[in-house]
C-alpha cells in the first residue's frame, strides 16, 4: 500500500500514546504498509482536569476533538480506550478495529497493602467513575469516594503522597504501562463489573476511507468485536447520552457469548442485574449484530426492572468528596 502516511491521532498522556504506538506497530507489521505518523490532540478532558467526569455532558470528554479532526480530514485513524468512546459515533465515521482485550477488571491500588475488605473504616478511596462510586458504597459502605483526575503516573503519585487510602484504575492500562506490580489485588467482575468496553483499543476511521479501513481491519479482534457489540448496545440503550453508573461484561464461552450487567445505586442500597446468553443458528457463526441484540435484550430486562427511575435519581444528586 503506498501513498502518504497513515496520520493517526491520539491523545498525549502516556497510556494514550502507547496504545496509539500499538496500534501503528501492528500496522506497521503487514505487508505493504504504509507509512505512519502520530498526530497528538488535546481533548476537553486534556484540558479541565479540575472538572469531575461524572459532572460533564455525555460520553466524549476524551475522545470529542479527536474525531472532529478525523471527521475534517486532518487525520486518518483515531485511536481511543474504547470505554472513552460514545455508543453513536460522529457522522461518517466507524469503528474500524476492537483490538484483542486486555484485563477487563479493575484494580485496587492501597497504600498499605490492604484488599477492600481490610481497608480502614471511613478510607478515602480515589476514583473519577460514577459507576467504581457505586459498586464501591455497595461493598463498602463506609468508605468515602473522593474525586481522582490526572493520568496515570499521577493518580500513583497521588496515593503514595496520602491524598488517599487507595484508589481504582483500570487493570488494564497499569498492565499496558508495566505497572502491575502496584496493583495490591484484582476486583472480581462478580462483585465489581468493569465497565462497558474496558480493556479494548477502539480505532476509528472515515466511513468513506477505503485505505484506511483496508489497514485497520487485519486488527479486529473477533472475540473483542462481539463483547463490545454486546456491552455497547446494552449502554446505548441505558444511558441516554449520560454516565450510568453501570458494569458489564461480555465473553466468549466456546461458542456462545454471555453478557453480564448491573446497575447500581451510588449509596450502593439497590443493585438490578442482567445476564443472558446468544448462540449462533445451526450452521452460523455469531455476528456483532447478534451480540448487540444480547445487549438491546439484557437492557430492556433492567429496564423492566427499574433501571430508569434508579438512574435518574442517581443523576438528580451527585456529590463527590474532595482531597
Amino acid at each position: 500500500m503506498s501513498g502518504r502516511a497513515l496520520r493517526i491521532g491520539t491523545r498525549a498522556s502516556a497510556l494514550a500514546l502507547w496504545q496509539a504506538r500499538h496500534v501503528e506497530a501492528l500496522i506497521r507489521a503487514r505487508p505493504g504498509a504504509p507509512a505512519v505518523e502520530l498526530v497528538h490532540i488535546r481533548t476537553t478532558g486534556d484540558a479541565q482536569r479540575d472538572v469531575p467526569l461524572w459532572q460533564t455532558e455525555g460520553r466524549a470528554f476524551f475522545t470529542r476533538e479527536i474525531d472532529e479532526a478525523l471527521a475534517a480530514g486532518t487525520i486518518d485513524v483515531a485511536v481511543h480506550s474504547l470505554k472513552d468512546l460514545p455508543t453513536t459515533l460522529a457522522p461518517g465515521t466507524t469503528l474500524g478495529a476492537t483490538l484483542a482485550r486486555e484485563d477487563p477488571r479493575d484494580a485496587l491500588l492501597t497504600r498499605a497493602g490492604s484488599t477492600l475488605a481490610q481497608l480502614p473504616p471511613g478510607a478515602r478511596v480515589g476514583t473519577s467513575s460514577l459507576r467504581r462510586r457505586a459498586f464501591l458504597a455497595r461493598l463498602r459502605p463506609d468508605a468515602v469516594p473522593a474525586e481522582l483526575r490526572g493520568n496515570v503516573p499521577t493518580r500513583l503519585e497521588r496515593l503514595r503522597a496520602g491524598d488517599y487510602d487507595a484508589i481504582i484504575l483500570a487493570a488494564a492500562g497499569l498492565t499496558r504501562l508495566g505497572l502491575a506490580a502496584h496493583i495490591t489485588s484484582y476486583l472480581p467482575p462478580g462483585e465489581f463489573p468493569p465497565a462497558v468496553s474496558q480493556g479494548v483499543i477502539g480505532v476509528c476511521a472515515r466511513s468513506d476511507d477505503a485505505r484506511s479501513r483496508e489497514c485497520l481491519a487485519p486488527l479486529d479482534d473477533r472475540s473483542a468485536r462481539l463483547a463490545v457489540s454486546a456491552e455497547r448496545a446494552l449502554l446505548a440503550r441505558l444511558e441516554g447520552g449520560c454516565p450510568v453508573p453501570l458494569g458489564a461484561l461480555a465473553g466468549l464461552a466456546g461458542e456462545p457469548l454471555r453478557l453480564t450487567a448491573a446497575v447500581c445505586a451510588l449509596d450502593g442500597t439497590r443493585e438490578l442485574r442482567s445476564a443472558g446468553t446468544v448462540t449462533a443458528p445451526p450452521g452460523a457463526a455469531l455476528t456483532p449484530g447478534d451480540a448487540a441484540a444480547l445487549g438491546e435484550r439484557l437492557a430492556a430486562e433492567l429496564l423492566a426492572a427499574g433501571a430508569a427511575g434508579l438512574i435518574a435519581r442517581e443523576r438528580a444528586g451527585l456529590k463527590v468528596a474532595e482531597p
